[in-house]
């Protein structure tokens, strides 16, 4: 009988929470803490001394010997260097442990081997972080030890951003200031600010980690270079929410335990449609905090997975012919004094304060759907988006019956008297209750769909952050909000100036309301004539983070300077080149010293035996068809593979970024494909016992 687990007990263990700040601090100091917290300003640093004492104290107590400002640099992962509590030792030779408000507040990481798009040169080296005090400090233990990390923003020695929390912080401030003063339209005196609340799904693989060690295209690249598709898939839709198989149960009851002792509000865990691939579900948190959680997720399903002989993959697409791995991230606003500002009530046609915020999204998704698209982006994106199993990559809104009926009212009439209800749904069954019936239906193929008080933006990729998505979501919205409000607030009769920009912003925005199949052929064509761009890769998206309309966007509300993101489109382009390169490299590698010799090995086989069948006078037709195909195809993939190099040679001589991006998505990935092509049809053709790595079919169904 397994330990009875007190999750009370245990949640939050490693977290320097404001319980144990209450408890650790001076009143006077506790108080000026939460009010920075809750309000902003500034920790004098006699302040900043004594609760760095203390969370030093706590620390060691915990086993602590170091700490360390942990950070989210453009890499789009996590960052740390750690140094220990200790100082020069007293007169007696006894060490003294110590940790100062200073050392709290501030640290001086090097910034010069981060990406910086030209933020800094090479020889500049200093950059700065800087605490969050948002954002709770945490234990974790390696290897090396226990170490505080403390959540902190990463900045150029002038100040540019070098991170994503900096852009992050920056837009909830925005879209909070903006979204007050919308709700002081509406009477709501009480409400201090307007809180970005998020809760990231997050998807993932598990494979046998002897396996994965002897796929080089898994190590280097986390996801599968070859690999022909298993006799079985998930075609018989068996796998999904599926019984938890008990190698997975035990690395899903580590995970949770290990994420709870750090403050993530686990909840949701089920098996996903692809084999081998789960997904583990949140509760919603502060923006900041949910995007610190999540990298803490990917980060710890990665350590528990080893603890398991297995070893967790993110990547988007890690096999070919089965889904890929997204992360839902489920956005919405509120107040600090409860009020959902997504929350439409029983009559959202009567909701004015509700409408308004609706026409308000809707007009800044439209308005800036490529901005929305690019939040999206990264590498293994593009193997998923738009591929009949993840949203379209063309932005559009599900709203569902209800609202679509609500919108539809005042757009035709000026006034909505009515919206749909749900009704009750019977069972037709005697034992069981008849259901409150929500008053629509959901849809998995859209990429941004309203789903009762939140809207979930489905095109997030599973190894990616989840703060470029929310940055640029809060800031669209604070420009929807500030827009809305420097005409409502000088309008003579608002009741009347209200009605009017809400029939006005959706009338001029329906066009992005789409509640059908958004994978089908048909919604292509038709969000062609209705002017949605479908932009469909990483490459093509970057640059519109440099259009005139991004940078007085960004600019206007103080989240990024002209100079940030162009610095942030050369990265984008930077990754994906030298992403691309990685992946051919590796198959280059792969084809030329495993898949090719074995190939070769086994016609030499195949030959011997066409020699000494025939020789024993027997017919040997099936023999030499066999080895003449293998041979055809071992000629294809050889050819393919030099062509390759030659591509690779090519992009060398290739110096402006963008050039080079495109060259690789163009040329160098065409190329990758030829060279799959054939390798993956010797897979289907060649003795299992002489192809030199394990095979889909090993990998996804013997987990």
């Amino acid at each position: 009988m397994s330990e009875v687990l007190n999750v009370e007990e245990i949640f939050g263990s490693k977290v320097f929470t404001l319980g144990k700040m209450r408890e650790r601090l001076p009143k006077s100091v506790y108080k000026e803490v939460k009010k920075i917290i809750d309000h902003g300003g500034e920790l004098s640093l006699a302040t900043a001394d004594v609760v760095a004492k203390a969370m030093k104290d706590w620390a060691v107590e915990n086993g602590a010997t170091h700490y360390t400002h942990w950070f989210q640099p453009l890499t789009g992962i996590t960052a740390e260097k750690h140094d220990a509590f200790v100082t020069h030792p007293d007169e007696s030779g006894k060490m003294i442990m110590e940790f100062s408000g200073k050392e709290l507040i501030k640290g001086e990481p090097d910034a010069s081997s981060f990406p910086s798009g030209g933020l800094r040169a090479t020889f500049e080296a200093r950059g700065y972080t800087a605490w969050d005090i948002t954002s709770p400090a945490f234990l974790k233990e390696d290897a090396t030890g226990v170490i505080l990390c403390i959540p902190t923003a990463f900045c150029s020695y002038k100040g540019e951003a070098l991170d994503k929390k900096t852009p992050l912080l920056r837009s909830m401030e925005a879209v909070s200031t903006q979204a007050l003063r919308i709700v002081r339209l509406f009477g709501n005196t009480e409400a201090t600010k307007v809180v970005a609340s998020v809760g990231p799904e997050q998807e993932y693989f598990l494979v046998d980690r002897d396996k994965y060690l002897k796929r080089e295209d898994l190590i280097f690249a986390g996801r599968t270079l070859f690999g022909a598709p298993a006799p079985k898939g998930q075609e018989l839709e068996d796998h999904y929410f599926g019984t938890i198989r008990e190698r997975i149960g035990s690395f899903m009851k580590d995970l949770n335990i290990e994420l709870w002792k750090l403050g993530v509000t686990a909840k949701t865990q089920h098996n996903e449609v692809a084999p081998a691939q789960h997904e583990l579900a949140p509760i919603y948190e502060t923006a900041n905090i949910a995007v610190d959680h999540n990298q803490l997720v990917m980060e710890t399903m990665k350590k528990v997975a080893g603890r398991h002989g297995m070893t967790c993959l993110l990547h988007e697409k890690p096999f070919a012919g089965v889904n890929g791995s997204g992360k839902h991230n489920n956005w919405s606003l509120g107040t600090d004094n409860g009020v959902n500002l997504l929350d439409p009530g029983d009559t959202p046609n009567e909701n004015i304060q509700f409408l308004l915020v609706l026409a308000c999204i809707l007009k800044a998704v439209d308005t800036h759907a490529d901005l929305l698209r690019q939040s999206a982006s990264d590498v293994g994106n593009d193997h998923r988006l738009g591929a009949n199993e993840a949203p379209p990559a063309i932005i559009s809104v599900f709203l569902g019956e209800q609202l679509e009926d609500v919108v539809k009212q005042l757009v035709e009439t000026g006034d909505a008297t009515h919206s749909i209800q749900g009704g009750k749904l019977l069972t037709g069954v005697s034992t069981l209750p008849d259901l409150d019936k929500d008053a629509t239906d959901r849809n998995r193929t859209s990429p941004f769909a309203f789903t009762g008080n939140k809207f979930e933006f489905r095109m997030v990729g599973s190894a990616d952050s989840i703060a470029s998505p929310n940055t640029t979501l809060n800031a669209i919205v604070a420009e929807a909000f500030c827009e809305a409000a420097d005409l409502l607030e000088k309008a003579d009769d608002f009741d009347i100036a209200v009605h009017d920009l809400i029939k006005k912003y959706l009338t001029e925005h329906q066009r992005i309301i789409f509640n059908g199949n958004g994978y089908s052929e048909e919604w292509v064509e038709e969000a062609a004539r209705r002017g949605l761009p479908n932009i469909k890769s990483m490459v093509e998206a970057s640059e519109t983070l440099t259009t005139e309309k991004s940078i007085k966007l960004f600019e206007k509300f103080g989240i990024f300077t002209k100079a940030e993101l162009e610095s942030r489109e050369e990265v984008l382009y930077e990754t994906y080149s030298k992403t691309i390169n990685i992946e051919a490299l590796t198959m280059v590698d792969m084809a030329k010293k495993q898949y090719i010799p074995a190939v070769m090995e086994y016609t030499k086989t195949l030959a011997d035996t066409v020699l000494a069948v025939k020789s024993a006078g027997a017919d040997a037709t099936v023999q030499t068809t066999a080895l003449k195909s293998i041979s055809e195809k071992l000629a294809e993939a050889q050819a393919a593979e030099t062509s390759l190099e030659d591509k690779l040679a090519e992009a060398a001589g290739i110096e402006d970024p963008k050039k080079l991006a495109f060259f690789y998505k163009d040329v160098v990935h065409t190329a990758m494909d030829d060279l799959r092509a054939p390798v993956d049809a010797l897979e289907m053709m060649v003795d299992k016992k002489v192809w030199p790595v394990p095979t889909y079919g090993d990998l996804i169904f013997e987990v």
